[in-house]
């Protein structure tokens, strides 16, 4: 985003906290990029040692960003954020939950199959978080403030070889709605973004996700996949308040594909 562009200062003087960017091809990555553009101060998370170098580079571009370690399972390390973010800024206007996880067997075997402990992992990270991040963030939160998490079309419809990772999307989006009414007491707003088809490092454990990018392209009627600049502007709009009227909605980036039939 350029300094002339109407958006440059938007954010200006928000400060918004990350969750999920594991690389530049990272949807929150794009999320990142315009929340940055639009003047908002970011921190970011990464899980585990592994994972810490990548996130790290990726966000070296914006400068001297704060990063800190987190496993959204942990109520423990969760609070531990909550604290140093409270230290650090004193209150968080903006949180972006782009997290989801589902054991690979999960992925690639039939639905029916699929075993107890994965059905319970999928939900943990993919829609449990969520709720667990909100609730431990909120105090931090202004009136004004704004949390966006990230969902799917395959929450909606049965897409092969989403799998439980359907499921969890359709537990997450229940989630937002059921947060909005909490959090809408409070004055802060919850939303979803349903992306489209885009080529990630976890949209790669989605079986046949080639095939699955090519229907888009063909059945959407702007007749492309969306960009993930696209969902880091709708991002933006929810994260601002040009959408102060708008919580407990999904809101579909995916060129339109989800309007269509068959």
């Amino acid at each position: 985003m350029s300094e002339n562009s109407p958006l440059a200062g938007l954010l200006a003087g928000k400060k918004g906290l990350i969750v999920g960017v594991a690389n530049q091809n990272s949807i929150a990555w794009a999320c990142a990029q315009a929340l940055h553009g639009a003047g908002m101060e970011l921190a970011f998370t990464y899980q585990g040692e592994l994972m810490r170098d990548r996130v790290m580079k990726t966000v070296s571009s914006l400068g001297d960003v704060p990063v800190f370690d987190l496993d959204a399972r942990s109520d423990e390390q969760i609070d531990a954020l909550v604290a140093a973010l409270r230290e650090r800024w004193g209150s968080l206007d903006f949180l972006l939950h782009s997290i989801a996880y589902a054991p690979k067997a999960a992925m690639a075997n039939a639905f029916i199959e699929t075993q107890r402990e994965d059905f319970s992992a999928a939900h943990e990270i993919s829609a449990y978080s969520l709720v667990a991040l909100s609730r431990a963030f909120a105090p931090l939160m202004p009136e004004g403030a704004s949390i966006v998490t990230m969902t799917y079309y395959g929450s909606q419809k049965a897409v092969p070889g989403y799998n439980v990772m359907g499921v969890a999307k359709a537990a997450l989006e229940a989630s937002v709605r059921y947060l909005a009414v909490d959090l809408g007491a409070r004055g802060i707003r919850i939303n979803a973004v349903s992306a489209g088809a885009i080529n990630t490092l976890a949209a790669r454990g989605v079986a046949h996700f080639r095939d699955l990018l090519r229907i888009t392209a063909e059945r959407a009627p702007m007749k492309r996949a969306v960009e993930p600049s696209e969902v880091g502007n709708a991002t933006l709009f929810l994260a601002s308040d040009l959408a102060s009227g708008i919580t407990g909605e999904v809101m579909y980036v995916d060129a339109g594909f989800n309007i269509t039939a068959g």
